[in-house]
């Protein structure tokens, strides 16, 4: 069985909800606390997938997952890039994702683990507690979400506005097919914005404002990976929306004859079906 290493502690709050989602997308879902890992490094051979959940690790103090990040880099940097190297799996949701590319493992396009890009305070200064529709990149080399094509899900978070260093590292991503997952305006095909849309089905950042884009994402990002594909990060919370009762109108799209089969929990399966064919 697929085994996932679901990272816990000082401030991180939704381990077990992320725990019980990969549960349910059928694997092992063990729970282990940062310091337990910085203590034993090599407890990270024994899994196929590490799991930096939301939350708010040290309070957000310096800065969204910074700390968290510093302490994952410092401690832990020969064993991550090794597990890497092994072909295992790692995403980050939300805190995660701000950890991840704070501690310059996502999207490391230079090899070197320097940051490129970052997560910072939201354009509307404000908490954004919603749902929100993405669609994901076609062309994408990610394997957390390949094959998918668009949902809604649930976002959380106060620092979750994507920002990249240089023009230069946002061409390279968007070249490159990094970018995983976009906003996109929800019920696009009632409002008739489906105009300036690249070749790959994504809509540019002119066409989703806010509340859709909820934090100003440049290009509105809400998720990139790696060059290996198997690194991802995403500001949305796939874990919170494991079955239709989850979406706040489940009972009228249920009542509409509509279909809520387009769960967050999709994403997690694909990074465990991922491994199950190694």
């Amino acid at each position: 069985m697929v085994k996932v290493c679901i990272i816990k502690g000082f401030g991180i709050n939704a381990d077990l909800e992320l725990a019980a989602a990969f549960k349910t997308a059928g694997a092992q879902a063990l729970r282990v606390h940062i310091s337990d890992i910085i203590e034993k490094p090599y407890i990270i051979d024994s899994y196929d997938i590490l799991a930096f959940p939301g939350g708010f690790s040290f309070g957000d103090h310096l800065g969204s997952g910074k700390v968290f990040a510093n302490l994952c880099r410092i401690n832990l940097k020969p064993q991550l890039q090794n597990f890497i190297e092994r072909g295992r799996l790692i995403i980050g949701i939300c805190n995660g994702f701000q950890v991840l590319v704070k501690m310059g493992i996502l999207p490391n396009l230079a090899g070197s683990w320097d940051q490129e890009v970052s997560l910072v305070r939201n354009e509307s200064g404000k908490f954004e507690d919603r749902w929100v529709s993405v669609r994901f990149n076609s062309s994408s080399r990610c394997v957390w979400t390949m094959g998918l094509t668009g949902m809604e899900l649930p976002v959380r978070h106060g620092e979750g506005r994507f920002v990249v260093k240089s023009e230069s590292v946002l061409e390279t991503l968007k070249n490159e097919e990094l970018i995983a997952v976009r906003y996109t305006p929800r019920h696009l095909t009632n409002t008739g914005k489906n105009r300036n849309r690249t070749t790959q089905g994504d809509l540019s950042s002119e066409d989703v404002e806010y509340p859709d884009n909820p934090n100003g994402s440049v290009d509105n990002i809400a998720g990139i990976c790696d060059r290996t594909g198997r690194v991802f990060g995403l500001m949305p919370h796939p874990e919170a929306f494991l079955i239709p009762e989850n979406h706040p109108q489940w009972t009228r799209k249920r009542i509409n004859g509509e279909s809520i089969n387009k769960l967050g929990l999709l994403i997690l399966k694909k990074g465990v079906e991922y491994i199950e064919g190694l």
